[in-house]
């Protein structure tokens, strides 16, 4: 009688644990890439909520408002899915909150920020709004740099 074992070979598993491996490497990256660029647009799209509530709060105060304990609240009522902060943003994200930095704001114009969750050393994101005519800051301008620049030295763009 002949007796024979089915089963796979120590080589046909090697192979498979292989295939899987390459398939890990190719997926990782990929997958940390989409992450950081999700994270990325999450405080861009804070900050287009910001700027929407800024707005309306700008048509019935005929200001924009940030800079104080009750602006700030004013503004929190206005958008209450934001953490409305006055003052810089930090380095580095404070943990995923949905946190809209004021770094400006007056009579026709406001500079608000917020940081991107992705990772270390951290992208912040800036939107400008200015409603005097005729200026050459005139507009809605956007920008991104490290949170550390300084807000004369950003590059404004008219889009991300």
């Amino acid at each position: 009688m002949e007796r024979r074992e089915e089963g796979f070979t120590l080589i046909e598993l090697m192979v498979v644990v292989l295939i899987i491996a390459i398939l890990l490497a190719i997926a990782i990256p990929t997958f940390l890439g989409a992450k950081g660029k999700a994270q990325d647009r999450a405080a861009q799209s804070n900050l287009r909520n910001a700027l929407q509530a800024e707005k309306t709060v700008y048509t019935d105060a005929q200001t924009y408002l940030g800079t104080s304990s009750t602006e700030i609240a004013s503004l929190q009522s206005a958008e209450p899915s934001l953490a409305w902060v006055s003052g810089a943003p930090p380095s580095t994200d404070t943990g995923g909150t949905q946190q809209v930095y004021v770094l400006s704001a007056g009579n026709n114009s406001v500079v608000i920020a917020a940081v991107s969750a992705n990772g270390a050393g951290s992208t912040c994101y800036f939107v400008q709004d200015n409603l005097v005519a005729g200026s050459a800051t005139a507009g809605t301008k956007y920008a991104s740099a490290p949170c550390s620049t300084a807000i004369g030295s950003l590059t404004w763009i008219s889009h991300w």
